[in-house]
């Protein structure tokens, strides 16, 4: 089965704007998704249809194979979800907000202490349990967030933006959570983020999203592969490559594109056996920015 599946899934609001438009993905379970792109290109509305919040104008999902528009109560109990900015109680301590939450989703409160108590260790908030949440800072709030979500054990975890305006070590906390859900718990993570260097490094696969149509998806190697198949090569040598196509670049370095990494070892030879010295070699292959801002721009369609 898959974790989520959608189908020409698509939102126009009452005002006009088409947010979603003909959404098709199929998402294998276990994977950390990055669904990339700017700031109102479709992501939190995508999300809202998938966890039932919003019904679809046209097309069909399913997440765990229940509907969201039909059976939100039960995606809900599976899911778990974190949004930008932190809602809880101020006036509870971090313990209190969590127990509170495990026992919405039906857990017991010696369990949801139990839970609360795994959590806050895993976070790095130990420490502060017993302080009220008016007093956390906005790394504290959402880490305390991911926790929350995390209290009934979701086999989905949609998350937006987690990372925004956390510090390096906050940051790093979040991001070694969701990691381990991945690994060794199996949860499914939906990351909506316009963050492209962040998402290459936690991501397993992507989806790029723009004016709320899905440009492509895939892990990053199909995407180079469909997109910007070619490598590019810095070098630094006593004379450049003779009958390639070449560009200087800074420190006495050149690049230059081949089409695979089977060309490295060719290059050099041909510039060792034209008397030249090699004195530095690396690759560097497509980031998703690239591969994101060649699709934007027009300048490539996807294979």
């Amino acid at each position: 089965m898959q974790a989520i599946e959608t189908i020409q899934l698509g939102k126009t609001y009452p005002s006009g704007k088409e947010a979603v438009r003909g959404l098709n993905l199929s998402l294998p379970e276990g994977e950390v998704f990055g669904f990339l792109g700017p700031n109102g290109a479709g992501k939190t509305t995508a999300v809202k249809l998938l966890t039932g919040l919003l019904a679809p104008t046209t097309g069909q999902s399913r997440v765990m194979g229940l509907n969201p528009a039909q059976e939100v109560e039960q995606v809900h109990a599976l899911s778990g979800v974190v949004t930008e900015h932190a809602q809880m109680y101020d006036h509870l301590s971090g313990m209190d907000n969590l127990c509170f939450y495990g026992e919405v989703f039906g857990l017991t409160r010696e369990d949801s202490r139990q839970r609360a108590e795994e959590l806050l260790r895993h976070l790095q908030l130990k420490d502060a349990e017993s302080g009220k949440l008016a007093t956390y800072s906005t790394g504290m709030r959402q880490r305390l967030s991911l926790a929350r979500a995390l209290m009934h054990r979701p086999r989905m975890l949609f998350l937006d933006e987690p990372t925004s305006g956390l510090d390096p070590q906050s940051a790093q906390q979040v991001n070694g959570m969701i990691r381990h859900l991945a690994r060794e718990e199996g949860t499914t993570v939906f990351l909506c983020t316009h963050q492209l260097r962040y998402a290459q490094e936690i991501c397993t696969r992507y989806g790029l999203i723009s004016h709320g149509q899905l440009l492509i998806e895939g892990t990053l190697d199909s995407l180079r592969d469909k997109v910007l198949p070619c490598l590019t090569v810095r070098i630094q040598a006593s004379k450049p490559p003779e009958g390639m196509d070449i560009q200087a670049a800074e420190d006495g370095m050149y690049e230059i594109k081949v089409s695979a990494e089977q060309d490295i070892p060719v290059l050099v030879r041909g510039i060792v056996r034209a008397g030249g010295d090699v004195y530095q070699v690396a690759q560097e292959k497509p980031s998703l920015e690239d591969i994101y801002f060649a699709l934007t721009s027009g300048e490539v369609q996807p294979e």
